[in-house]
């Protein structure tokens, strides 16, 4: 009884301050490597208030594209843009994207969810990882992403048009698609799809880099290192090495870790539990890193 009272008054207390809003200030953009026209697409979509699936392997840059795009549209705008982001997990539901009823200072009180507070306000609201919730969630998600642009709140009777700022952004991992998880097609054939990658390798070197700060020399070996591991799928490697990954690799090796050392806790062990996959991989770093 103790642990479930204490559990309520946690998600009480979240529930009640609401979520992170981020107010971005335009001259502190994050950095963000352009690889082909997806800014331009992403814009145009926002123009024309078209909801936008980003589709691509973890790590790949999603999520700060999103955040560039927003410090892009504020100074496009020539005014601040909000960035609401939510990270979308197996017992997301409904009420916690929408909002509920909640009782404060004996009295019960409507508290709007993230999805309301960006469809009120007109910010970007971005479900990261949108195969993950549940699906009678992401139902919710239709009437934004078609020609009406409303949201129903059915414990309150109400339905809210959504602010002419408001855009809508979803993300997923194509690459663990299953029965399970998947992204039915009633909801992909409601956004604009931009499909990321990991980006070229001398795109790769200049982001891991500019992102920790390593030598170039040291860079290039990282990007072929991922490169390299990247071609092991096909001998059943489930998932490709991120960007992301290579990066934390370049910060170890900048605090003075040996580069071998940082490619192999960095990458290896964070990729597989796997021995023979493990062993592959580290073949490719002692490669790379003698």
């Amino acid at each position: 009884m103790g642990i479930e009272l204490k559990k309520f008054d946690t998600r009480l207390k979240a529930q009640a301050e609401g979520p992170e809003v981020r107010h971005l200030d335009p001259a502190a953009a994050p950095y963000y490597l352009t690889i082909g026209d997806e800014a331009e697409i992403f814009e145009a979509a926002y123009k024309a208030r078209l909801p936008v699936l980003l589709k691509g392997p973890t790590g790949c840059g999603k999520t700060r594209f999103v955040e560039h795009m927003a410090h892009k549209l504020s100074v496009l705008q020539d005014g601040p843009t909000e960035l609401i982001t939510v990270a979308c997990h197996e017992d997301l539901t409904g009420s916690d994207l929408v909002g509920r009823f909640l009782i404060q200072a004996d009295e019960t009180v409507w508290v709007d969810g993230p999805l309301t507070q960006a469809v009120r306000r007109g910010a970007i609201c971005y479900l990261d990882e949108i195969v993950e919730a549940r699906k009678d969630t992401t139902v919710l998600i239709h009437p934004l992403s078609d020609h009406r642009r409303i949201l129903p709140i059915e414990k309150r009777g109400e339905t809210i048009e959504a602010h002419d700022g408001f855009l809508l952004v979803i993300s997923y991992n194509p690459g663990y698609q299953s029965i399970q998880k998947n992204l039915k097609h009633s909801t992909r054939q409601r956004f604009v799809t931009i499909e990321f990658n990991y980006p070229p390798a001398d795109k790769e070197v200049e982001i891991v880099a500019h992102e920790s700060g390593v030598e170039h020399e040291i860079a290039n070996q990282l990007a072929l290192l991922g490169e390299k591991v990247r071609h092991l799928k096909a001998s059943g490697l489930e998932e490709g090495v991120s960007t992301r990954l290579l990066i934390y690799a370049g910060d170890l090796i900048r605090q003075g870790i040996a580069p071998r050392r940082a490619a192999t806790v960095a990458v290896t062990w964070s990729l597989t539990d796997e021995a023979d996959s493990k062993r592959a991989i580290d073949e490719v770093v002692k490669a790379i890193f003698p």
